[in-house]
């Protein structure tokens, strides 16, 4: 979409126009659950965080002043909830045995690494691509909040230095150093898993 576009749309947007907040709900959804789930672990966690970003959207439209493109400062929107609801989650938690924690490395493999392929006429390829996509999404897990974020933002997302300094307010050098632990730790992480659970490929 155009810079022009953008901001007829966001104007409308702040006005409260219903057909504008659909076509932003059109235009994005999909992303905003995305990034939420990459977050977050847990699509139904989401999905519903997904909607109270796109009420937040509607409802701060007018606060919207074009220093960073809508989809940017929208991204900015669905990081903060998601962290929210994440803090929330651990607060919940709190008091009872981290599952992660609580369960052997070997456990935490196996069920990162289950194989779904009644359905599949094999190839091996298939199946082995399935595991590596459990492993890493175990793996993620395994993150702080703020590394996650970092990792879902530009491995997963791709989205550039500047897009992401503009998403969580941190300067590059501390974007770069926080994300180049994060990356560490995954390695680390995934590397151990391929010890314990062999014939995995990368």
């Amino acid at each position: 979409m155009s810079e022009e576009l953008e901001q007829k749309l966001v104007e409308r947007l702040a006005r409260r126009d219903e057909a504008a907040f659909n076509e932003v709900v059109r235009l994005y959804q999909k992303k905003v659950f995305r990034l939420l789930q990459r977050m977050l672990g847990d699509p139904h966690e989401a999905e519903d965080v997904a909607q109270d970003v796109f009420i937040t959207v509607l409802k701060r439209a007018d606060t919207f002043r074009g220093e960073s493109r809508f989809s940017t400062w929208l991204y900015r929107i669905a990081v903060n909830h998601g962290k929210n609801r994440l803090k929330y989650l651990g607060r919940r938690a709190r008091g009872k045995q981290d599952e992660l924690s609580e369960r052997s490395e070997g456990d935490l493999v196996e069920s990162a690494t289950m194989s779904t392929t009644a359905h599949i006429d094999r190839p091996d390829a298939l199946v082995e691509g399935f595991q590596m996509e459990r492993l890493l999404r175990a793996a993620l897990e395994t993150l702080e909040p703020e590394q996650r974020e970092l990792v879902v933002l530009r491995d997963a997302e791709h989205l550039s230095y500047e897009e992401i300094q503009a998403i969580t307010g941190l300067p590059e050098g501390t974007v770069k150093s926080r994300l180049h632990r994060a990356r560490e730790k995954l390695k680390e992480h995934i590397e151990r898993a391929m010890r314990i659970r062999p014939g995995i490929k990368r």
